[in-house]
């Protein structure tokens, strides 16, 4: 009965062991200033395979990669919008959430703004134009044509 109780708890003791693998990633520096950038480059830079997250946010390989990347640099002395450039060049302009404006990144700038004005276009031009069956038309019934009208209107009396 022992062996199996001393068992059981070496198997739950193995069990939880994997949490302990799953580790934080601690990240010590010389001074304030530098926790203070490297917090704040990690809330600025997009992870690039997470497409909406920063990499401070990310447990995606490559955030991790990006933020140690990043620690480095702030640790070396390397000025914030150094690190900024380094990334910038090395995964280009989509790794920053506010893309500067230039002629490759109009498109992220102003694309949300066409889309609108093509709607707001759309919507104005399909809401004038009339359907072809509230039209008049152009043609008055004949003389035969409202003759046979007014009797079934007659018709249409007496029943």
């Amino acid at each position: 009965m022992r062996v199996l109780i001393a068992s059981l708890l070496l198997l739950a003791g193995l069990g939880g062991a994997g949490q302990v693998l799953a580790a934080i990633d601690v990240y010590t520096f010389d001074n304030d200033a530098q926790e203070q950038t490297f917090r704040e480059l990690t809330r600025e830079l997009r992870c690039p395979k997470c497409q909406n997250q920063d990499i401070a946010d990310s447990n995606a390989g490559l955030a991790k990669d990006l933020r140690d990347k990043t620690y480095q640099m702030v640790r070396e002395g390397k000025e914030k919008q150094e690190v900024v450039d380094y990334m910038v060049a090395r995964y280009g302009n989509f790794i920053l959430y506010n893309p500067p404006l230039m002629a490759s990144t109009l498109i992220l700038w102003l694309g949300p703004l066409l889309v609108i004005v093509i709607g707001v276009v759309t919507v104005v031009v399909r809401s004038r134009r009339r359907p072809a069956a509230a039209r008049p038309t152009d043609s008055a019934l004949s003389a035969e044509e409202q003759r046979r009208l007014t009797a079934l209107l007659k018709e249409e009396e007496k029943q």
